[in-house]
């Protein structure tokens, strides 16, 4: 509140955030279940990078569909270049 007052462009609320954080809530408990620590930590993955690529301005669904596909017949050298931060769609 101290924020607020001192400073008139901070916005009263945060609701924006709070609408960011709302689907890692709303999935939490059902990410409880996920079978086995192991499969637990293979969803945090792909969760991981869904989120990073949204948040490079991709689609995440398009990026992980095009890295997957890709992946089997990638140089290990050249890597890199699928994740999210670097990848650039299919022309």
């Amino acid at each position: 509140m101290t924020a607020y007052l001192l400073d008139g462009n901070v916005p009263i609320d945060n609701n924006h955030v709070e609408n960011l954080v709302r689907p890692w809530a709303m999935g939490r408990k059902a990410w409880l279940f996920a079978g086995s620590e192991l499969a637990g930590q293979r969803a945090a993955f792909v969760m991981s990078l869904a989120q990073s690529a949204q948040m490079h301005g991709h689609e995440p669904w398009a990026c992980l569909k095009d890295v997957l596909i890709g992946l089997p017949t990638h140089l290990n050298s050249g890597i890199d270049e699928l994740l999210p931060h670097r990848w650039q769609p299919a022309s």
